[in-house]
């Protein structure tokens, strides 16, 4: 017995009414096509992922806290500002 009660001889039979319409060639692009598609479903969910994993790398340093240079500079370009808009008034 095959799948769910249909035998090997009742698959064979719907193989060969599915080549008598179709035919082989059209059959052979089909599954050429199929393959091709998948393929690209295959490649697509990689670069997905791997854009996935960039995108969580730069977050996480884009949450890492300053270093001390440039924590200092900064603190100095605001102190910097500070004082040119002071001079202004």
């Amino acid at each position: 017995m095959g799948f769910e009660g249909i035998g090997v001889w009742q698959l064979l039979i719907v193989l060969l009414i599915v080549v008598m319409i179709f035919g082989t060639k059209k059959l052979k692009n089909v599954g050429g096509d199929l393959g091709s598609a998948m393929k690209s479903f295959r490649s697509a969910m990689r670069d997905d992922e791997n854009k996935d994993k960039e995108d969580e790398e730069a977050e996480e340093k884009a949450h890492e806290p300053l270093s001390d240079a440039k924590a200092q500079t900064t603190e100095q370009s605001q102190q910097h500002s500070e004082d040119k808009t002071a001079e202004r008034h």
